[in-house]
């Protein structure tokens, strides 16, 4: 008998988390809410939409567990407090591991997890709460992340990385074996870091500059 489950948001990414959990776990979602200023629509998904505040008396804690399927605006700032919120009210947060994700930590992930297919995560990595990897990551051997987390497609973590709490790290981006991000960092897409992040940080990679060559005179293509 699957779990029932009730997803925190009604934007594209609790639409995705709708359409895997649903597809790939043991959960059923019967709901969605959200804080009760952006109660617009009663039904997202074809699901009844209810308020945050009124989740408690219609989708017990007892019966029901959550999912916060938010992104990372201001630094993960506000999936960190609804993450947060639904523990206080007492919620368990679920967590979703793609069945098409390469995973040989043993199981070490936290709660409030979003793992896309086409990861890859080696032996002896830990993985903090409220998570998210996009799809196609490498996170290599003795890597960990901390809470608060999202990590964008195809980045390469190496061996022995720590990444802080709260970090952003775009597409692309490659990070060193045996290096520390800090806390709240932004590392930009297709960045490349040799050497410890500070905390509070911003790295970014550079953009490509357009050719003073116009499409138009290349040949064989």
């Amino acid at each position: 008998m699957k779990k029932s489950l009730v997803i925190f948001g009604t934007g594209n990414i609790a639409q995705l988390a709708h359409f895997y959990f649903g597809a790939d776990s043991t959960y059923k979602v019967v709901a969605f809410t959200v804080d009760a200023a952006y109660v617009n629509e009663t039904t997202f998904c074809n699901l009844p939409v209810v308020a945050f505040d009124e989740v408690v008396s219609k989708y017990g804690p007892e019966q029901h567990e959550i999912f916060v399927a938010l992104s990372y605006t201001n630094l993960n700032a506000l999936r960190k407090d609804k993450y947060l919120a639904a523990k206080a009210r007492g919620y368990k947060l679920a967590s979703y591991i793609s069945s098409n994700a390469t995973v040989l930590n043993g199981g070490q992930f936290g709660e409030n997890c979003f793992i896309f297919e086409d990861n890859t995560i080696q032996p002896f990595v830990t993985i903090g709460n409220n998570v998210t990897l996009w799809s196609g990551n490498h996170i290599g051997h003795h890597s960990t992340i901390k809470d608060h987390c999202f990590i964008a497609s195809h980045v390469v973590v190496s061996g022995g990385v720590e990444i802080g709490e709260q970090c952003f790290i775009g597409v692309n981006a490659t990070l060193r074996d045996h290096i520390k991000i800090g806390d709240k960092c932004v590392i930009g897409a297709g960045s490349l870091l040799l050497a410890d992040a500070d905390a509070g940080g911003v790295y970014m990679g550079a953009a490509t500059a357009r050719s003073k060559i116009p499409s138009s005179r290349l040949r064989g293509i």
